[in-house]
């Protein structure tokens, strides 16, 4: 494996590592809520159910955001590495996308302005595809 292929392996951990902050972020604030409001956890059997009843979501739709787009982001990284491509332009890409996605996060778990949130995703969401058409380029090249 090249050095930028390895370079481009800490972004994919990255991410990995904010799913789990924000996955901890979720029991810290969901755990002490069932049991300060004396909640049924069978009332929460469902994302349906548990939006009536639940009232810190925050974490939980954040945890739920990390399993929309960067899970493209997670699935271009290893295609990269295998077509050659992973070079600077793409370990750029990447740490831009998780820089962008923890800001996402951040925002999402404190002040929440939707604008705010907004840009970060959408900025984020741009990085992912770029990665991707970083991808398309190198196989076009490659043909």
């Amino acid at each position: 494996m090249t050095p930028a292929a390895r370079l481009l392996l800490w972004p994919a951990l990255a991410q990995v590592l904010l799913t789990l902050v924000v996955w901890v972020a979720l029991y810290a604030a969901r755990l002490p809520e069932i049991a300060r409001r004396r909640l049924d956890p069978q009332r929460l059997a469902t994302s349906r159910l548990a939006a009536g009843v639940l009232e810190d979501v925050a974490a939980a739709d954040n945890f739920r955001n990390l399993f929309e787009v960067p899970v493209l982001f997670l699935a271009v990284l290893p295609l990269l590495v295998l077509a050659d491509a992973a070079g600077p332009a793409a370990v750029a890409l990447a740490w831009a996308f998780v820089a962008l996605r923890v800001l996402h996060s951040a925002i999402h778990l404190t002040y929440n302005r939707v604008v705010h949130r907004f840009l970060a995703y959408a900025a984020s969401t741009l990085c992912a595809f770029a990665l991707w058409g970083l991808l398309a380029a190198a196989l076009w090249r490659a043909a």
